[in-house]
């Protein structure tokens, strides 16, 4: 699919199948989903630009490189984007934080906004924007939309699973938003649910039903 990459590294695609896992408990829920999350950031920020940089190693001085501009910004789309924002700051700690609180409505399965925080600068910053399941694309849609408003003009949405509909939902939305997955799944079931997925992310995240 234009635009979408799946990272199919090996370690990735064994960790994800422990995240799919029932018996999977809570916490190693929470530690298998922040080492995919490093993995997967690791892949999404290969293209970042790097500058010249001396550096004074205990022989002699170098020239080394360090990244160049703005730090980027991860944000999370409340609440289970929290759980891939973790594994991405152990690889990128200098990285700036923002939270946009959706939350889907059960009978429309639509977005409803609650909560808003963006660094001041957010325009000048590469966003990454994370949720661990594009299941209708409706949550990740109305996020990336609130972040183009608010300026931001380099995007890329990371995701743990993906489905067929979330996918063509977001790209014919966002068209110049690069998707990064795990895995693409087979459909959405009749209540907005990824096929064969791995249940609701949140709930697993937090121990909640």
């Amino acid at each position: 699919m234009a635009g979408v990459t799946v990272l199919d590294h090996p370690l990735l695609r064994h960790k994800m199948s422990l995240l799919r896992d029932k018996n999977t408990t809570t916490a190693l829920f929470r530690q298998v989903a922040r080492e995919i999350s490093l993995l997967m950031a690791y892949e999404v920020t290969r293209d970042l630009k790097l500058e010249p940089l001396a550096v004074e190693t205990p022989l002699e001085t170098m020239q080394a490189e360090h990244l160049a501009g703005k730090k980027l910004c991860i944000v999370s789309i409340l609440r289970a984007g929290n759980g891939i924002l973790d594994g991405m700051l152990d690889l990128v700690p200098s990285a700036r934080v923002g939270h946009i609180g959706l939350y889907r409505d059960h009978a429309t399965l639509r977005p409803v906004e609650y909560y808003l925080k963006l660094p001041g600068d957010v325009a000048g910053r590469l966003v990454i924007l994370v949720d661990p399941m594009l299941a209708t694309g409706y949550s990740a849609v109305a996020a990336a939309t609130r972040l183009k408003q608010a300026g931001v003009t380099a995007m890329k949405f990371v995701c743990l699973l993906a489905a067929p509909e979330g996918i063509a939902a977001f790209t014919a939305a966002h068209p110049d938003v690069p998707v990064f997955t795990g895995a693409i799944d087979r459909q959405l079931d009749e209540n907005g649910y990824i096929r064969p997925g791995l249940g609701d992310a949140g709930d697993r995240f937090y121990g909640t039903r």
